[in-house]
C-alpha cells in the first residue's frame, strides 16, 4: 500500500514521523502531566489518548518550557498563557499561508478538480516544494516576530507604560463596509473571497502606513488602535480614500473613540471599544464619527475639521456627544 500523502506531508513539516505517546513525553521530559496537558490544549490541539502523536520536536519544546520554568524566567500560568497566544496566532497564520501557497500550487500544477492523492508525481512535487519552503518560512516567522516584539516594546516605552500593565489610553477605530451582508449574497464564493482579501490587504497597508496598529479583521470589519486621535483620524481618512479607488468595494463607515483601553492577548476590550463600535453603527456611508474625547484632541490639530451632530442615545452608554470628522 502506498504511503498516505498526509502522513508524508506531516513528516516533512514536523521534521519526522510521530513516534512518542503523551506518556513518553511526560517520562522523558520530566514535565508534570497536568502542565503538559494544559500546554497542549493551550496550543489548540485535542487530547491524543495513547496514540504515537509526538515527534522529537515536541519533546524538545516541552523540555525548553520546563527549563524556563525551573530557571524562574516563567511560571506555569504564564507558560500556558504564552502557549495560548502562540496557538491562536499561529493557527490562523498557518491556515492563511497554506491557503496562499496552495492556491499558487493549484494554478502552477493545474490541479483544479483533481484528486492529488491519485497522482504520485504530483505528491512528490508537493512534498518537495513544502520541504523547500518550511525552513525559509520558519526564518521569516522568527524575523517578523522579533520585529513585531521590538515595535510593541518601543510603543509601550514611548507611552511610558508599565510593561505588562493591561490598560492604557488610546484611540480605537472600527471600520466596516456598508451593505456587505446583502452584497455577499449576490457574489460567487471566489468573488466574495477576493473582495474580502483585497479589503483586508488594503486596510492593513493603510493602518500600518499611518502608525496605527491593526488589532484584527473579521470579514468586512477591521479594528485598529492608535496612540492618539490624530493618528486614528488620519487612518480613518486614509481608509476612506484607499477603498474609494476601487469601484467594486462598498462604501465604508468608521467610528473613533478615545479613552482607557484594556489590552489582553493581542486584543482590546472595554467601554472605549464598545463606543467606537456603536459610533460605526451610527455613521452614514463614507463618513467617520468620533466621540467627544477624540474631538477634543482633534480640535487642536491642523487639517482636521469637525461638525457637531445632535446628541445620540446609545444603549448601555447613555446620551453621547457625536462629531463628524471632515477635511476642512
Amino acid at each position: 500500500m502506498a504511503p498516505d500523502p498526509t502522513d508524508l506531508l506531516e513528516a516533512v513539516v514536523l521534521g519526522g514521523s510521530p513516534t512518542y505517546t503523551r506518556a513518553d513525553l511526560i517520562r522523558l521530559s520530566g514535565v508534570p502531566d497536568d502542565l503538559a496537558r494544559a500546554l497542549w490544549r493551550a496550543l489548540g490541539f485535542p487530547d491524543t489518548g495513547g496514540a504515537a502523536a509526538f515527534t522529537e520536536a515536541d519533546l524538545d519544546a516541552l523540555r525548553l518550557v520546563w527549563a524556563l520554568i525551573e530557571e524562574g524566567l516563567l511560571d506555569e500560568e504564564t507558560a500556558v498563557v504564552l502557549a495560548r497566544s502562540l496557538g491562536q496566532s499561529t493557527a490562523r497564520l498557518a491556515d492563511w499561508q497554506a491557503e496562499a501557497v496552495g492556491r499558487l500550487l493549484v494554478e502552477q500544477e493545474h490541479l483544479e478538480g483533481r484528486d492529488v492523492a491519485e497522482d504520485p508525481e504530483v505528491v512528490e512535487r508537493i512534498l518537495a516544494r513544502t520541504a523547500s519552503l518550511v525552513e525559509p518560512m520558519e526564518r521569516l516567522l522568527d524575523y517578523a516576530w522579533r520585529r513585531q516584539l521590538a515595535a510593541v516594546l518601543d510603543r509601550r516605552l514611548a507611552r511610558t507604560e508599565v510593561i505588562g500593565e493591561p490598560s492604557a489610553d488610546g484611540t480605537v477605530g472600527f471600520a466596516d463596509l456598508v451593505g456587505f451582508t446583502r452584497l455577499s449574497r449576490q457574489l460567487e464564493d471566489a468573488d466574495l473571497a477576493a473582495l474580502v482579501e483585497g479589503f483586508e490587504a488594503v486596510s492593513a497597508d493603510v493602518v500600518a502606513s499611518t502608525g496605527a496598529t491593526l488589532v484584527k479583521t473579521v470579514g468586512d470589519e477591521i479594528l485598529f488602535i492608535a496612540d492618539d486621535a490624530g493618528v486614528a483620524a488620519e487612518t480613518a481618512m486614509g481608509l476612506h480614500a484607499a477603498h474609494a479607488r476601487d469601484p467594486d468595494v462598498p462604501q465604508m463607515r468608521v467610528g473613533l473613540a478615545s479613552g482607557p483601553v484594556l489590552r489582553r492577548m493581542g486584543d482590546v476590550f472595554g467601554s472605549t471599544v464598545n463606543l467606537a463600535s456603536r459610533l460605526t453603527a451610527l455613521a452614514r456611508p463614507d463618513t467617520t464619527l468620533v466621540d467627544a474625547a477624540s474631538a477634543a484632541q482633534l480640535a487642536q490639530l491642523p487639517g482636521m475639521g469637525l461638525r457637531q451632530l445632535a446628541p445620540r442615545r446609545v444603549r448601555g452608554l447613555g446620551v453621547i456627544r457625536v462629531f463628524e470628522l471632515r477635511r476642512p
